[in-house]
């Protein structure tokens, strides 16, 4: 999103278009209001951070109330919150924010990652697919399953990836044990999480693949570079543990 804070009127102008044309075409202005909303929160999607992404999606509601153009009663305000909150749960609030995984960013990791072609692949937190087509990309022939928290990325990257298997769940309460590779583009805070998951639930032989933020508890087997500069670490199960591997409750494990 670059040119900002372009992007952000073009969907408050397009927000507004919708809502003046729904009301002169003789909808309930509520209604009206929050499909203007939605047209703002959908496209808040594309922001590169929460507080842009914050920006985009309350600015239509922001210059209704400011204008005055429509009244309407006082808990109807609450209806663009209500819709962030279903778009961005609470619960996913202290993973990563909704960043694409790049189409090729994975195209080296058979390579280092030889996989069976029936090979189980998880896309933890997957949200709108794109880490599902860059998987696919590289494993054509693999089975592709999808796990993201929110209802609604759940429904579109449904529609965007009718190959995988996509269901709604948390990532961290979901059983690993079953898959081959279990793909993530999280944030460092979560990492340390993603280890210890990894250790207690991935038999030997199972990758973790982490796009940009290294698991740092764990050796890694490669350091791949995605065409745009990021790095793609592997990790291969069980792996060397460095000395603070007591901060994940796991027992000393040696390579393969």
């Amino acid at each position: 999103m670059r040119l900002w804070p372009l992007p952000a009127v073009l969907v408050w102008a397009l927000a507004w278009g919708v809502f003046s044309l729904l009301v002169r075409g003789g909808v309930n202005p509520l209604l009206a209001v929050g499909a203007a909303c939605g047209v703002g929160v959908v496209a808040s999607l594309l922001g590169e951070s929460w507080w842009r992404r914050g920006i985009i999606a309350l600015g239509f509601p922001l210059l209704l109330a400011a204008s005055g153009a429509v009244a309407l009663p006082a808990w109807a305000w609450l209806l663009p919150l209500l819709l962030l909150l279903l778009i961005y749960p609470l619960n996913a609030w202290r993973d990563a924010p909704l960043f694409p995984t790049p189409f090729h960013a994975l195209k080296s990791l058979p390579a280092q990652a030889a996989l069976a072609p029936s090979a189980l692949i998880l896309d933890a937190g997957c949200g709108l697919g794109d880490g599902l087509n860059a998987l696919r990309a590289a494993y054509p022939q693999a089975q592709l399953h999808g796990l993201e928290w929110s209802w609604p990325l759940r429904g579109l990257c449904a529609l965007r990836c009718p190959w995988a298997r996509v269901r709604q769940g948390d990532i961290w309460r979901a059983d690993w044990s079953a898959y081959d590779m279990v793909y993530l583009f999280q944030r460092p805070e979560s990492m340390p999480r993603a280890a210890a998951k990894a250790l207690d639930e991935l038999r030997p032989g199972a990758w973790l693949v982490s796009l940009e933020f290294e698991a740092a508890d764990l050796q890694s087997h490669a350091r791949l570079q995605a065409p745009d500069g990021r790095p793609v670490w592997l990790y291969q199960m069980p792996p060397i543990l460095f000395p603070n591997q007591l901060c994940l409750g796991a027992k000393p494990q040696t390579a393969l």
